[in-house]
């Protein structure tokens, strides 16, 4: 693996450094990925269409999805020259950790449906590159196996609707050795996710003919990831919605556990914050007012989210409020997701403020298609961009970046 620049690779620990010598191979069908983007047309050919389906769709009109992608056009950069950046650096640092890169893996659901053992390929490829990996609430794997496999792994919790378990819950992640809990704030309600409904996507799955053939039509991925999962640890369930077991992936008539979370209020985040007693990040927030009340009840950083417009459609892009809450909460981080394909829209976001990016879809595509190489992969492109457009912007240092490398784009 190679940093395109030697202060880059230097500023890795030396465990991540070790591990980061190791080849990264990907198999000979996907020597044209070259970005991101070639991952998700990979993943498409890969994935049974329900699968991919719930992964890349997003609600409605997908009004949202479009947005985040359109927010960086707005933005447009204004490099300086003839600056000494022989010495660049993409290490960044985040609540006292210095990571290789100023990004990191967002949560994602059910990875281990599109990927064989996905949270754990995703969590041991971001430990291996020194990135910020987020574990989903709503995964197929236990999160006591992805803190074992990554100590600096975050866990990410969709609150139960109910106080005992909800203090059952943290206390689970608390017992595990998690450090850093990601409460996600935007999931009040379940989506009217159409497209999912569309593509014979369902939690759990319901077996039918059609989803038969998807397998069928699909043998990589269904001797690969479904099959072999079945064989060697038996029908994946959701793992980490409670302190207890829920439903299988693949039934005829459960239900899924979804909680009413309609009724929580400000006083269950205050209440988590009393008894967590590592860092407390919230997940979700787009309003600075919100944002507000997030850091007097507490917690320790937030992230500016709308969910990779997976929620409410035509919900405004977190680009595009993130300056208002960097604003309105100094005293903490704050992060972003939503949308990211690219190291210029990476660095566009610092720009404006944000001091870590976290990218979802994408690595989610890479697991799918090429296991933990294919996510190492996946790191390795965006940190290359991330340290070449450093370059060619004149920055030296992530923390040089500020409201002054961006002018409006031209009719915004």
């Amino acid at each position: 693996m190679q940093i395109e620049s030697p202060a880059a690779a230097a500023a890795q620990p030396a465990a991540a450094a070790a591990d980061a010598v190791q080849p990264i191979r990907l198999p000979a069908r996907l020597g044209h990925i070259l970005s991101l983007d070639d991952f998700e047309r990979a993943a498409r050919r890969h994935l049974p269409a329900p699968v991919f389906a719930y992964i890349s769709g997003a609600v409605e009109r997908n009004h949202s999805l479009r947005a985040n992608a359109a927010a960086f056009e707005r933005h447009e950069f204004l490099p300086r020259m003839l600056v000494d950046i022989s010495r660049r650096t993409t290490a960044a640092t985040m609540f006292g950790k210095r990571w290789s890169a100023p990004f990191g893996l967002a949560p994602m659901g059910i990875s281990a449906l599109s990927a064989y053992r996905g949270d754990l390929v995703l969590t041991r490829a971001a430990a291996r590159e020194n990135v910020p990996m987020i574990m989903s609430g709503s995964s197929l794997i236990r999160l006591e196996e992805i803190v074992q496999a990554n100590p600096e792994a975050w866990f990410q919790a969709y609150l139960p609707g109910d106080e005992p378990d909800i203090r059952a819950l943290v206390e689970r992640v608390r017992v595990a050795g998690f450090r850093t809990l990601v409460v996600t704030l935007d999931s009040a309600i379940a989506a009217n996710r159409e497209n999912n409904v569309r593509a014979g996507f369902s939690t759990p799955l319901r077996p039918s003919l059609s989803l038969a053939w998807q397998g069928l039509t699909h043998p990589r991925w269904l001797f690969g990831t479904f099959l072999r999962t079945i064989a060697l640890h038996g029908m994946p369930h959701f793992e980490n919605n409670y302190a207890r077991r829920g439903a299988p992936i693949l039934s005829p008539n459960v239900q899924r556990d979804f909680s009413d979370r309609g009724h929580l209020n400000w006083d269950h985040l205050r209440m988590i914050r009393a008894m967590w007693p590592g860092r407390l990040v919230v997940k979700g927030v787009l309003d600075p007012r919100d944002a507000r009340l997030a850091v007097d009840s507490g917690v320790d950083g937030i992230i500016v989210s709308n969910h990779g417009g997976r929620q409410l459609d035509g919900t405004v892009s977190p680009l595009r409020m993130l300056p208002q809450v960097v604003a309105a909460c100094p005293e903490v981080p704050v992060m972003i997701d939503s949308g990211f394909r690219r190291g210029t829209d990476v660095l566009k976001a610092l720009a404006l403020g944000a001091k870590f990016v976290f990218v979802g879809r994408p690595f989610n595509y890479a697991a799918s298609v090429a296991g933990e190489d294919g996510v190492r992969k996946g790191i390795t492109l965006l940190r290359e961009e991330v340290s070449r457009n450093m370059a060619m912007l004149g920055v030296n240092a992530l923390d040089e970046l500020d409201a002054s490398y961006l002018l409006p784009a031209a009719g915004t």
